[in-house]
């Protein structure tokens, strides 16, 4: 069986011109070599196809596969995500994770948000701001907390995202619109304990396989300078067997199933005020590097090795397309 390999390699766009912020999500070889040795192991014939200008290259020139494991995060807008798999979709090319409806509900944080609320899964109160006379119409209780609404890996976030009186809302919504060019989403800040939770499989049969809990030096947000240099910055425990870790792990899988995802992810909850868990955000195409990634860093603190993780989801792919390898 033959397997195509779609992803945006980090050192591409850097050659290119583009900045470590604007390419602050896409990967490093290490990932791309990884993924393709648990294919190899599995008896994949595979292809590193590379980003959507590579696939498309590549389709043009008649090039298929039975099946393509998809981590492309794509450059521009809020479909950047789903652009590669509807592109797979139109030439029947089988993939894995989700499609390009669900990875554009998730990569908007409010939609997102709206289809959890509506399954019943708790949130933080919050609105989108699209301009700055949306700012009016907040009546949230202070802190905020605002972000981009469909960023990844932490950009946007800073030590200026936690807001404690309207001035520094103002302030930090108009830096969010332009330096992003998208809307912020402003939510009342949850403050207790933020864990994220891996989730592998599809529908009924997704399970949460454990999480960690994120706790930042000086109780700063998980932002992306924190997130890339963990080592120095934060610090990752297991889950344990407390209630709040089981309800962490409740949340994160009804979120999972309402949103739709496919396969394998992360989702993040967090504590608000009263101690309740609370959906923040899914991400269906999480990092896969083998060591610095959050799912395969909690995966092994549930005593899921990289090889085993990674052939889960590839596993999850193949059952829900009904191929056989």
């Amino acid at each position: 069986m033959k397997a195509g390999i779609t992803f945006d390699l980090r050192s591409w766009y850097l050659e290119r011109g583009f900045s470590m912020e604007d390419t602050a999500e896409f990967d490093k070889e290490a990932t791309i070599s990884a993924i393709r040795n648990v294919l190899e192991s599995m008896g994949f014939d595979t292809e590193e196809v590379g980003n959507v200008f590579q696939l498309i290259e590549a389709l043009a020139s008649g090039k298929r596969w039975d099946i393509v494991f998809n981590i492309a995060e794509g450059l521009y807008g809020d479909g950047r995500e789903s652009v590669v798999p509807a592109i797979l979709d139109q030439y029947r090319i089988p993939y894995v994770f989700s499609g390009p409806v669900v990875l554009g509900v998730a990569l908007n944080k409010y939609l997102a948000k709206l289809v959890a609320s509506s399954a019943g899964v708790p949130v933080s109160p919050g609105f989108l701001i699209t301009s700055l006379d949306d700012i009016k119409k907040c009546d949230l209780e202070y802190p905020l907390f605002i972000k981009p609404a469909s960023e990844g890996t932490g950009k946007g976030i800073t030590n200026k995202s936690i807001l404690k009186k309207p001035a520094e809302l103002k302030e930090v919504a108009e830096y969010l619109l332009k330096r992003y060019n998208q809307p912020a989403l402003v939510e009342e800040y949850l403050p207790g304990r933020e864990f994220t939770i891996g989730i592998l499989g599809t529908g009924d049969e997704a399970v949460a396989i454990g999480g960690m809990e994120v706790i930042c030096k000086d109780e700063l947000p998980y932002s992306v300078e924190y997130k890339e240099n963990y080592h120095l910055y934060c610090n990752y425990k297991p889950l344990d067997d407390s209630d709040i870790s089981k309800e962490s792990k409740d949340v994160a899988l009804k979120a999972w199933k309402a949103i739709g995802c496919a396969d394998g992810g992360r989702v993040d909850v967090k504590a608000d005020r009263n101690g309740r868990i609370c959906f923040m955000e899914v991400n269906p195409l999480a990092g896969l590097h083998p060591v610095d990634s959050d799912l395969p860093i909690l995966a092994r603190f549930s005593g899921i090795e990289y090889n085993e993780l990674v052939e889960r989801i590839i596993r999850s792919a193949l059952k829900r397309h009904n191929l056989k390898l």
